[in-house]
């Protein structure tokens, strides 16, 4: 086991994080399951991990807060090895039109979702960096296909948040590209998930998925998670920059 590489999933207990914690274990890492405040969940994802012969550990941390990103890699490194994949998926929406936002929501979303996949990025290029002693990795950042359409009405905020994303990942993968890190971003479009809770029923995300995808229907977890899981392997090695959407076509035919 202790040649296994050590993959960091942020917001890992649920949805596309747990999805992506369960493929990684299954294709051979060992998974730091982070998570805010689910920690049931995670336990359960860390144990389904362990049924399966994988080895992983649930580590709680803020990732929009510096202290909270330097502890969850320091206890990573202790509990599993040197983290060689990073997978920046945590993030929050509040769907909301701007007008009725209020300051304190807008701030927690972008410290969340831009500010957080920063932090994060930048304790693992501590890390991993090859010109700080490290042996390089790769790390994956989880944008949103809402990045490239502006998102539904109500949603410009987190739709900006995103955009800095792929921004970043532009950015930022020029920076390390002599530093032995590749770094990519994938765009879910509309995914199953607990994400839609409280904006729309199973069934209406089922229906959005047949008028607004061209691919006619919502997509799985397990679509997303095998691409970045991908992205972080070996078959992609002259890959970083990238923005892959994993929407079923829906950045070329949105429709509300």
């Amino acid at each position: 086991m202790a040649d296994r590489p050590v993959m960091v999933v942020t917001g890992g207990s649920r949805g596309i994080g747990a999805g992506i914690s369960l493929h990684a274990a299954r294709s051979g890492y060992k998974v730091c399951v982070n998570y805010a405040s689910a920690a049931d969940r995670a336990r359960e994802v860390v144990d389904r991990i362990r049924a399966q012969g994988g080895e992983a550990a649930a580590i709680p941390a803020d990732i929009s807060q510096p202290d909270d990103v330097a502890r969850l890699f320091e206890e990573a490194g202790r509990a599993l090895g040197p983290v060689r994949a990073l997978v920046n998926n945590a993030g929050i929406d509040f769907p909301s039109p701007l007008a009725d936002a209020d300051v304190g929501s807008i701030r927690r979303l972008i410290d969340t979702n831009l500010l957080g996949v920063i932090l994060c990025t930048r304790e693992a290029v501590r890390r991993m960096s090859t010109r700080r002693g490290g042996n390089g990795g790769t790390i994956v950042h989880i944008s949103s296909i809402a990045a490239v359409h502006g998102g539904l009405p109500g949603g410009s905020v987190y739709a900006a948040s995103k955009g800095g994303i792929d921004s970043f990942t532009l950015g930022i993968a020029k920076e390390l590209s002599t530093e032995g890190i590749r770094v990519c971003a994938v765009r879910p479009g509309i995914i199953r998930t607990e994400m839609w809770q409280g904006q729309a029923s199973e069934q209406e995300v089922e229906e959005m998925g047949k008028r607004a995808v061209p691919l006619g229907r919502a997509g799985h977890v397990d679509e997303v998670a095998g691409v970045v899981v991908w992205l972080c392997s070996g078959a992609a090695s002259y890959i970083t920059g990238a923005m892959v959407n994993v929407s079923g076509g829906r950045e070329i035919f949105v429709r509300d």
